[in-house]
């Protein structure tokens, strides 16, 4: 029997990360598992101190200053030892089964090395939690998509519901409940720490897909998911560090865009 270890990195999210602890105590995944935190020096002194009275077999690792959510699931990762490795946003919660469904459809799929569940909001509204891979005419998509959707464009949202019922291969599946083997993980080096928030995700899933592996979207498996409050707690506004992370990611898998990306940026006054 495979063992998991649930990886949450959390930064100034106190209220968010103890449902999320909550859910996890209250129906564990049935295999053996450990979790780790990872605080991303939080200025909320009690986040900590509250993690070890009310969860003390949560493995704790405190950073000196925070540096971002994808050296800081790194972080985590190495001080891991499951074979497979579920990230988990600190805004999500996790119902019961959820976590044995999503290990069941990635088992049961041999050539997946990473799977991802439905996610929905606390309303049961569905987020489009995966895509295709990031392009300029990919971002058009998504974009146009997602923002529709949220907007109750109804032709849209039927779209969405029933496309995200179908278990199907992807690009890439969101970061905020991303399951993946260990062995697989480490064979592309973990997350690359050059985005600090946004993109870390599809550039990880580009990276296993690369190796020949592929990506499933496992939607049996269902989490909540709080979207945007990872977002509220960064420090001078999510903005420009999404604008930072597009532009690295443009510069690792586009180059020849960089030029015209700096360049809508500047006339936008985005550039960072």
């Amino acid at each position: 029997m495979p063992t998991l270890s649930i990886i949450i990195v959390s930064y100034n999210a106190r209220e968010d990360l103890a449902r999320c602890l909550e859910s996890l105590h209250a129906a564990p995944p049935s295999i053996p598992h450990d979790v780790t935190l990872v605080d991303n020096a939080s200025t909320d002194r009690l986040l900590v101190e509250t993690v070890r009275s009310r969860w003390p077999r949560v493995r704790i690792v405190v950073q000196d200053r925070n540096r971002g959510f994808a050296a800081g699931t790194n972080a985590g990762i190495r001080q891991s030892t499951g074979d497979l490795l579920l990230m988990l946003n600190s805004d999500t919660v996790v119902p019961p089964g959820a976590i044995d469904v999503l290990i069941v459809r990635l088992q049961a799929n041999p050539s997946a090395a990473v799977a991802g569940p439905r996610l929905i909001d606390a309303n049961g509204l569905v987020e489009l939690s995966f895509g295709w891979m990031i392009s300029p005419l990919g971002e058009l998509r998504q974009r146009a998509i997602g923002g529709l959707h949220l907007a109750g464009f109804a032709p849209v949202r039927s779209w969405v519901d029933r496309t995200t019922r179908r278990e199907q291969f992807v690009d890439w599946v969101s970061g905020a409940c991303l399951l993946v083997s260990r062995a697989d993980a480490e064979a592309v080096g973990l997350l690359d720490e050059r985005y600090f928030l946004y993109t870390e995700d599809v550039d990880f899933c580009a990276a296993i897909r690369a190796r020949g592996k592929r990506i499933l979207f496992a939607p049996a498996a269902e989490v909540t998911h709080a979207r945007g409050r990872s977002r509220a707690t960064v420090s001078g506004g999510a903005a420009p560090e999404y604008r930072r992370s597009q532009l690295a990611f443009y510069e690792k898998h586009h180059p020849s865009w960089v030029p015209a990306l700096k360049a809508y940026l500047r006339l936008k006054r985005e550039l960072p």
